[in-house]
């Protein structure tokens, strides 16, 4: 979710864009074009056993869990905010309509950076076509809980909350009539680790490690449903090299480790 410093300068009401907010159209069309589907895809499973997964897909930009199917109005997950050990950023977030619908993507994370032997994080909400906005108030750290939830109240309305669960601290925002930019399709339910764009490229992508959403859950069609049956994406550089590998863990996690 960052950008140029000149995202820094548009103002949408009273929310400022985030310091190096990603031009979203950009990356949904490098997203679209980038992922490709392999149902007999080898991965690693939990514990390090490799099994076969019938739903595994690919992409060179973002690695993570999707729920397709109709009807889904809210999803959570918690995780620990990573410590980066190489140069760059990365991002995790949790949203509704990230990958099937093309419209909207309701959705809200952070973004770390590593640099200078110092790491700082942002939070941040977003209604797709419009730009991803910094929240105010709040400060993470490495190893914080951080725990992050969409919920769409509509398909044009919805909310983004973030919890810091070790400070304590939370932050949302309240969308409505979001039409003029996009209505959602409630198609899809995500828990997502991204390498982000700025500019026209993808950002140095930093060595984060593992990060687990845990409680990922989502609503769909008012039931709450766990992360079974989810397609996972891993994510691959240019040459075809799985960089970040997703699993499950059970029926309330998924796993993006960074390979």
């Amino acid at each position: 979710m960052k950008y140029s410093i000149i995202a820094s300068l548009l103002l949408v009401g009273s929310a400022i864009a985030a310091p190096h907010t990603a031009v979203r159209q950009e990356r949904a069309r490098k997203r679209a074009q980038g992922r490709k589907g392999n149902p007999n895809h080898v991965i690693e499973g939990p514990g390090g056993v490799e099994t076969n997964n019938t739903n595994v897909s690919y992409s060179t930009n973002w690695s993570g869990a999707v729920l397709v199917g109709t009807g889904y109005t809210s999803v959570t997950g918690s995780f620990v905010a990573p410590t980066p050990t190489t140069t760059g950023s990365g991002s995790a977030w949790v949203g509704i309509d990230g990958d099937t619908c093309g419209t909207a993507i309701l959705q809200t994370g952070i973004d770390w950076t590593y640099s200078g032997g110092k790491v700082t994080y942002d939070a941040w909400y977003e209604w797709y076509p419009d730009y991803a906005y910094d929240f105010t108030g709040i400060t993470i750290s490495a190893g914080d809980t951080i725990k992050t939830t969409v919920t769409a109240t509509s398909k044009t309305a919805g909310t983004a909350v973030i919890l810091n669960s070790t400070t304590g601290k939370s932050v949302s925002h309240t969308f409505s009539n979001e039409a003029s930019l996009g209505s959602l399709c409630e198609y899809n339910a995500e828990w997502i680790v991204e390498d982000y764009e700025s500019g026209s490229s993808q950002v140095a992508f930093a060595d984060f490690g593992t990060v687990t959403f845990t409680g990922a859950s989502a609503v769909k069609s008012g039931t709450t449903v766990g992360v079974t049956g989810a397609t996972l994406i891993d994510m691959e550089t240019s040459s075809g090299s799985v960089i970040v590998q997703a699993s499950l863990s059970g029926t309330s996690g998924v796993v993006l480790k960074y390979v």
